[in-house]
């Protein structure tokens, strides 16, 4: 089968990181569907697509499971992103989270049975880690949940190993690890905090870091991402399939190491931005205080090979922030 013959199911498609996989596979060849209902995604994201005849939008919610059906027709892959992401989000409101986070993906997985998809590839988290305190994190070892979000996260990989044990479904987990980049959306209360800092950084507003900025995380550009759903999507490797791998370059930062970066790398453009103050705030309920992947088995299995470092990263982003935003 031609590539212009394959039609990929991107959910959460108007999403920071489900636009990046549209635009990225169309420009492969292939046919994408993007599944959208622009809760939380935007099509400012997408709409430079539309003009193109492989491209389709569909406006709907994985909690409705006919908008899911609709979506899978004559799809071979599903590239699921669509969530409820943030763990302060989930806990202010757990119902909505688990009725899009675990109600919505087994609704895409039944879908994605019914209409024999070849591969379902969805989107894991890091925060199912939870309360295990050993580095680097490695799949078969994870700790207890800290958040009705990671709670959610893990009972996706539950309900995929379930349906590959019964169904013989392939399913291949990716725990995204702080993922960053062009697109990702600095606005609302949930805001992840690269493009939170860098648009305070651009207005000349401190930003404000939760607790006293020695928490680490494995920020992890949107290439390196896109590469791993290519080839979770693709591989023929059985040892790839019904299991979950880590998405993350391997490496960790400090939040007070990431905002000197962001600040130096924004100075670039306004030296004025070099004077800013950095300012502190109590910790955040449910944030694990350190988070670096182990990215062995990724490599070992998938022949994974991040390109993109945090600076290579951050560099790649605070230009497109730079140029899109100010």
């Amino acid at each position: 089968m031609y590539i212009s013959e394959v039609k990929i199911l991107i959910t959460g498609g108007a999403g920071f990181i489900g636009s990046n996989l549209c635009e990225y596979f169309l420009g492969k060849g292939y046919k994408v569907v993007c599944l959208d209902n622009l809760a939380t995604g935007h099509l400012r994201n997408i709409e430079h697509l539309n003009g193109n005849e492989n491209f389709t939008f569909i406006e709907g919610d994985i909690r409705n499971y006919d908008d899911c059906k609709k979506a899978v027709d004559g799809v071979k892959y599903v590239l699921h992103q669509a969530a409820l992401g943030s763990v302060p989000r989930s806990i202010k409101d757990p119902l909505t989270s688990n009725e899009v986070n675990v109600s919505g993906f087994l609704n895409m997985l039944q879908a994605a049975k019914e209409a024999d998809v070849k591969r379902f590839v969805y989107a894991a988290s890091s925060s199912t880690y939870g309360d295990s305190e050993s580095l680097p994190k490695v799949e078969d070892k994870i700790g207890k949940p800290l958040s009705p979000y990671a709670i959610t996260k893990y009972v996706n990989e539950l309900y995929a190993e379930i349906f590959g044990k019964t169904y013989g479904m392939e399913t291949v987990g990716l725990r995204y690890f702080n993922v960053f980049g062009r697109k990702q959306d600095p606005n609302g209360a949930y805001a992840a905090v690269i493009p939170k800092f860098v648009m305070q950084f651009m207005n000349h507003e401190s930003p404000v870091i939760n607790g006293d900025g020695n928490y680490s995380r494995d920020f992890t550009y949107i290439d390196n991402v896109i590469q791993m759903n290519e080839l979770a999507m693709l591989s023929d490797n059985p040892q790839a399939i019904n299991t979950v791998f880590n998405t993350a370059f391997g490496d960790r930062t400090t939040l007070n190491q990431l905002v000197t970066v962001l600040r130096d790398e924004l100075s670039r453009f306004d030296g004025e931005i070099a004077n800013v103050e950095i300012k502190y705030g109590p910790n955040r309920a449910g944030d694990i205080p350190h988070s670096l992947a182990s990215i062995d088995k990724a490599k070992e299995i998938l022949g994974y090979n991040p390109k993109y470092s945090l600076q290579a990263g951050l560099e790649e982003a605070v230009k497109w922030y730079w140029e899109n935003l100010k």
